[in-house]
């Protein structure tokens, strides 16, 4: 007897909310279609589905993201790094209170409990109509560095799979991994584990039309931003995987109802809404992104970095501030505007000597990142732009001032900035010298947000 199921797929929509309700017509009406026709549907999200660069996401801190996919009959979704990542401790803990699907998450611990976290398992088995066991195992990006700053403790990915497929063994008749690890990865587990049939993956915004197939092991992936839906149709005979295929349906195709634009319109004006209520400060005068303006929106931004990582000494991009800052009220909602980024202040400490070497490559790379774009790391803007520095001087002769004094070859010197300046290759010196606190419980423009509330209080 064969019986046929349909694997549908989604994967690193990042509140990419103008497409959501393409997709929910299409999983839903899809789901019942399949099994008027007597077929197995399972859907899966693999990570990604939120962030923060929405306001709806900003605003809700996630958990309107989760109200949308309850909206469709996911039979298991993992996390991502923006689930992750982006949010507090207590944040994630919350995010899926009232979650109508499971959360697959096997290498994940908190370090509160050294378990895996209450509202995730490592992995599902779900049994079929015509009784096929299915493993579901859920796995995401084990950023060893950056985790346990908000109180998690990342897995090996080999011994933690290799451990959960012994477990499984017997158990199941084929096994599914999502899979929020990146394509490189993948190919290594189907390389290592004939024991896992398919592999949905995320992460690295892939996209396989047809699927890859590594020995025998199918890889599946939809790309990014809901641009795509994955699927999978299998056929099992008698209980056992025979053969499966992989596509990819592009969401433009798919038919538009004539209130989907303004269902997505209603998102942007509720997250929207609900920021704007949030006010920060009053603005005296104006403060803008030119490099030469009278009152410039780098140097309070400089400021504030300084105040954050307890520094004299700041270096902060021009490129991380997309709009002015007006005078009058400010709420959250411009401040978001203002910096979507999910970056994050660091302190670095390095000798006098490393400092000079530092300002030398900012200055070598100058010209190239003035104008450079830049994709991932958190940011969401457009280029790179000018940095600028708050305490420092390079000199024409290569020379370093600290607050106009000839530096210190030998001191200890402490530098506010950012974990997205470590994570790009641009400047060497952070990572190889830079002994660096990157702290996670508050992104930029939050700690923007603290300074302004400071040193331009609301009025009463």
């Amino acid at each position: 007897m064969i019986e046929k199921i349909t694997i549908l797929h989604t994967n690193d929509m990042h509140s990419h909310l103008e497409r959501w309700p393409q997709i929910r017509h299409f999983l839903n009406s899809y789901r019942k279609q399949l099994l008027r026709r007597d077929e197995t549907v399972l859907t899966f999200d693999v990570g990604d589905a939120m962030d923060r660069n929405h306001v709806l996401t900003e605003a809700s801190q996630g958990r309107a993201n989760i109200n949308l996919l309850n909206g469709v009959h996911y039979d298991g979704v993992t996390i991502g790094n923006n689930e992750g990542l982006s949010l507090s401790h207590t944040d994630l803990n919350q995010l899926y209170e009232h979650a109508n699907f499971p959360i697959l998450l096997a290498n994940l611990l908190d370090n509160k409990t050294n378990q895996i976290p209450k509202w995730a398992h490592p992995y599902e088995i779900i049994t079929t109509k015509n009784g096929t066991r299915i493993g579901v195992i859920g796995m995401t990006a084990p950023f060893t560095l950056t985790y346990p700053l908000l109180g998690w403790q990342p897995l090996p990915v080999v011994a933690t799979l290799k451990m959960i497929l012994k477990e499984l063994a017997g158990k199941t008749d084929l096994n599914i991994l999502l899979s929020h690890l990146g394509l490189p990865t993948d190919r290594h587990l189907a390389d290592q584990f004939p024991e896992v049939q398919i592999i949905l993956g995320a992460h690295t915004h892939h996209h396989l039309p047809k699927g890859e197939w590594r020995n025998q092991t199918l890889l599946a992936a939809a790309g990014r931003y809901g641009e795509h839906i994955g699927q999978v149709q299998l056929e099992i005979e008698d209980g056992q995987f025979r053969q499966a295929k992989a596509s990819t349906i592009d969401v433009e195709l798919l038919p538009k109802l004539t209130r989907d634009a303004e269902t997505s319109a209603q998102y942007q004006d509720e997250g929207a809404k609900m920021l704007s209520q949030k006010k920060v400060a009053d603005i005296p005068q104006a403060f803008q992104r030119g490099i030469n303006a009278k009152y410039r929106l780098i140097d309070l931004g400089l400021e504030a970095l300084k105040a954050r990582t307890e520094t004299d000494l700041a270096m902060l991009s021009t490129g991380m501030f997309l709009t002015d800052l007006p005078t009058g009220p400010v709420s959250m909602y411009e401040l978001h505007q203002m910096l979507p980024h999910a970056v994050h202040p660091m302190r670095t400490k390095l000798k006098g000597k490393e400092v000079i070497r530092l300002m030398r490559e900012v200055k070598k790379n100058r010209n190239y990142l003035l104008g450079s774009p830049v994709y991932g790391m958190g940011f969401r803007g457009g280029k790179w732009g000018e940095i600028v520095w708050s305490g420092l001087e390079l000199t024409n002769d290569d020379n370093v001032l600290v607050h106009g004094q000839p530096i210190n070859l030998a001191k200890d010197y402490y530098i506010g900035g950012l974990d997205h300046y470590l994570f790009f290759p641009y400047f060497p010196t952070l990572e190889i010298m830079g002994k660096n606190e990157l702290s996670y419980d508050t992104v930029l423009r939050e700690d923007f947000a603290s300074y302004l509330a400071q040193q331009f209080p609301l009025k009463k």
